[in-house]
């Protein structure tokens, strides 16, 4: 009776490790996410408000925009002085890369870079699909 009772749960035991197994892969292919990471300069004669209107507007990509998945953003505050005069970043995370192909041909988006226009001075874009 003991054995049955130990075989019952060591079966009970291996079927809540495989369950918990496969939901950790689940979550981890869930979280597959592309990155587009936005890193700006703006000119020297950009005023604050300026720059809050680009920042104001980058952000409302993202209620704009079904496909942005995840949208972060902020301002350099690294004291290792190698931003080479970039001083945001912004961070939009997509689940494909047709979704963010599609983001960048998209009349909001579009309308966002002629907003920017006018007080960019350099941008830096880089992409890349999450490691973990």
């Amino acid at each position: 009776m003991k054995k049955a009772i130990m075989l019952i749960s060591i079966g009970i035991s291996m079927i809540g490790i495989a369950t918990a197994q496969n939901e950790t892969s689940k979550a981890k292919a869930g979280t597959q996410w592309l990155r587009h990471v936005v890193l700006f300069k703006f000119k020297d004669d950009a005023k604050p408000a300026d720059i809050k209107l680009v920042e104001d507007g980058f952000r409302a990509l993202a209620t704009k925009i079904n496909l942005i998945k995840k949208f972060e953003w902020g301002i350099n505050n690294s004291p290792e002085n190698l931003n080479q005069g970039l001083t945001h970043c912004f961070l939009v995370s997509f689940s494909s890369t047709k979704d963010r192909d599609d983001y960048l041909v998209h009349p909001d988006h579009k309308a966002f870079v002629e907003l920017l226009k006018p007080f960019l001075d350099k941008a830096t874009v880089v992409d890349y699909w999450v490691q973990e």
